[in-house]
């Protein structure tokens, strides 16, 4: 046999040596199955995959959780930008209208000075001859329109009628327009 470790008090009596051979036993068992549930590969394989899995659920949560809020405050940024943009564009097109407008009205005052001065400049028989053709035209005109509103059809003449509403709308540039123009072939008339 075998001699008893000497850390272990020997046993006296045979039931002593029972109950340390039933200790041993159990001890023994459990020593057992640590060393059956360290061998067993499949369970631990399958411990360690559900490990792994709740790992990689937590972390693609957090991952998720952390792209929403980064998306969320993207898309705050990019609405400011337009924002901002929007304001920015529109501000610049008051801008620029009101710019136009300045300089269109800088522009119409400009022809009318000129037409003042070269109607200043006409000799009295050319300013005579030109309200006598004026006179003329509007005559003729007269007799145009009544022969235009006779035969025209209908949709012809509610477009003329709308054309003629645009020219009387604009009948100072026009007539801006006309002024110059007659300045014009009376200038290029004398060099001529």
């Amino acid at each position: 046999m075998t001699q008893p470790p000497h850390d272990e008090p020997t046993a006296a009596n045979p039931e002593e040596l029972r109950e340390q051979v039933e200790q041993t036993r159990a001890e023994l068992g459990q020593t057992v199955e640590a060393l059956a549930a360290k061998a067993d590969v499949k369970a631990r394989s399958q411990e360690k995959a559900a490990e792994v899995k709740e790992q990689a659920t937590a972390k693609a949560t957090d991952v998720k959780e952390q792209a929403t809020a980064k998306a969320a405050e993207v898309k705050e940024q990019a609405t400011a930008k337009a924002v901002e943009a929007k304001e920015q564009a529109t501000a610049k097109a008051a801008e620029l209208k009101e710019q136009t407008a300045l300089k269109a009205g800088e522009l119409k005052a400009k022809a009318a000075e000129l037409a003042h001065q070269a109607q200043d400049k006409l000799p009295d028989p050319v300013k005579e001859k030109a309200a006598l053709a004026a006179e003329q035209a509007r005559t003729k005109a007269g007799q145009a329109g009544q022969l235009w509103q006779d035969k025209a059809p209908e949709p012809v003449r509610q477009k003329t009628a709308q054309g003629a509403q645009l020219a009387r709308d604009n009948r100072k540039a026009l007539l801006v327009a006309t002024g110059v123009a007659v300045v014009a072939w009376l200038a290029f008339r004398r060099k001529g």
